[in-house]
């Protein structure tokens, strides 16, 4: 086992008073590997050696594989040194400047390497196993895990509450800021006990591991600068996949319309920055070249204004050849589809099977979350007490008020919250959707299309329309969903495609 840095520390020291030397400044990274030269305080010695005036002529190591494990890191900062008059002395391998001794460090050196490299292959190895087997490898597990005593993964109910939460809301259309406010406002926390930031919602919605699946080797593994970079994949081959190795928290197919949310969101970031609105923004893309197609303004050769969707690599590389089409004729041909395909009465009968059987999913989610809710009042409850108890005995602090004031608030959230959703149930208790409310919402949905209500129309494409496809020939519409009136089912992602010809375009 290697020896502490206190120890190191003494053991330099008795050297240095046996040999007359002085010892100036000493520099310890604790709890850091020397496989990497990117360690704070080995930088700072370096910079610090490298200043003019300093008086320097050695760098004393307990070893040569605490000054790097790395030949050339080794090589490369002792050549800096050098330059200066500096040269590196092992307090243990007490190695000269003999030809004899030059030959010796490099053996020593390279056998440092040797067993870094070695060793990190046998970890890799047992972690490989470990991941065949879907046990936890090390680190902090995800929010809603907690890790048992053999290491495999068990549901944590209080954080698994907060991802829920996290995945209903974003499906739902809220932002991360709005997620972030209700997480703060419930006293959920991280992992680590932190506040939610916006990094960490996206490291929560893009884990597969809540849909059951056991994954390993994802990530590369750290760079040259001892850093791994978390958004660079393995290939598929690479990654260890375990289907089931998990406890599920989250569905499947909710886990999906989160993925291809986060998509949207990606691919048309300025949406709310245009000044002219676009109806299939984050909907439609080039299927000649696959890239996004963007909203286009400019003066036709009247002097008017010629609004189009067009394909961003043809606009910003002009790499694709496929000709803009008119967004007035295709947000016009959009919108009968949907009136043909969605509002229309055969759809009606199963439209409130469905209907009910959500308000019924909802209604058992709503008390899921409110036994979640209850449990944490009573921790909430509990802690107050403790501070109040506290301060009864005489202890009375800043700290203890703040963390009093900061409960309080957590509990006025909570008991708002769980009003809230027993209202909720109230209200659906007993509710059951009728065929001619539908006929009444359809009706109203029809007024806002043969009227052109732009904001509800635009929110009716969002929920109705998955894609639009847009090729040199023909235009391919891609529904979320749409009724089969034949077996009372629901059949996904019906697909629409019609020749360009037959939509108006310019």
């Amino acid at each position: 086992m290697d020896e502490s840095i206190d120890a190191q520390i003494r053991a330099i020291e008795e050297y240095a008073s046996k040999n007359n030397i002085q010892i100036v400044k000493v520099f310890a990274d604790r709890a850091k590997s020397a496989t990497s030269a990117n360690r704070p305080e080995f930088q700072n010695m370096i910079k610090y050696c490298e200043a003019d005036d300093t008086g320097i002529s050695m760098v004393m190591v307990h070893k040569l594989d605490r000054f790097s494990r790395d030949k050339y890191d080794s090589a490369m900062y002792k050549q800096k040194l050098k330059v200066k008059g500096i040269r590196v002395v092992s307090v243990l391998e007490n190695l000269d400047n003999s030809p004899e001794s030059v030959i010796l460090e490099s053996v020593i050196e390279g056998m440092a390497q040797y067993y870094s490299a070695n060793l990190a292959r046998e970890v890799a190895k047992g972690q490989k196993e470990n991941a065949l087997k879907a046990l936890h490898n090390g680190g902090d597990a995800p929010l809603g895990y907690d890790v048992a005593f053999d290491k495999t993964y068990v549901i944590n109910e209080e954080e698994a509450q907060a991802v829920k939460i996290i995945f209903d809301m974003y499906i739902n259309g809220y932002s991360y800021s709005n997620i972030i406010d209700k997480l703060n406002d419930l006293g959920y926390k991280t992992k680590r006990g932190n506040k939610f930031g916006k990094n960490s919602l996206h490291g929560i919605l893009s884990n597969e591991k809540y849909t059951g699946v056991y994954v390993f080797n994802k990530t590369q593994r750290k760079g040259v600068n001892g850093k791994r970079n978390g958004h660079k994949q393995k290939s598929d081959d690479e990654i260890i996949k375990v289907e089931g190795g998990m406890p599920q928290i989250i569905d499947k197919v909710v886990f999906l319309q989160a993925q291809e949310m986060m998509q949207k969101r990606k691919k048309s970031p300025g949406a709310h920055k245009a000044t002219t609105l676009y109806l299939l923004t984050g909907l439609i893309r080039c299927g000649e070249c696959g890239h996004a197609m963007q909203g286009n303004k400019r003066k036709d050769k009247y002097g008017n204004d010629y609004i189009s969707y067009r394909c961003g690599c043809r606009k910003q590389k002009r790499d694709c050849n496929n000709k803009e089409i008119k967004r007035d004729y295709l947000e016009e041909f959009i919108l009968q589809e949907i009136e043909k395909n969605i509002l229309n009465d055969e759809a009606i009968p199963v439209l409130s099977k469905a209907l009910n059987e959500k308000i019924n999913d909802k209604t058992e989610s709503n008390e899921e979350l409110l036994k979640s809710l209850e449990q944490r009042l009573d921790k909430v409850n509990k802690e107050i007490s403790n501070i109040l108890n506290a301060i009864m005995n005489g202890i009375v602090n800043n700290i203890l008020k703040d963390k009093l004031d900061e409960l309080e608030q957590v509990k006025l959230n909570l008991d708002l919250k769980m009003n809230e959703l027993k209202i909720e149930n109230k209200v659906a208790d007993g509710i059951c959707i009728t065929e001619e409310q539908i006929k009444s919402i359809f009706s109203r949905f029809k007024e806002f299309v043969l009227k052109r209500n732009i904001p509800e129309c635009k929110k009716l494409i969002g929920d109705y329309i998955k894609e639009v496809i847009v090729y040199k020939d023909h235009v391919e519409v891609i529904f979320n969903v749409v009724f089969c009136f034949t077996k009372d089912e629901i059949n996904h992602n019906l697909h629409i495609i019609i020749d360009r010809e037959k939509i108006k375009y310019e």
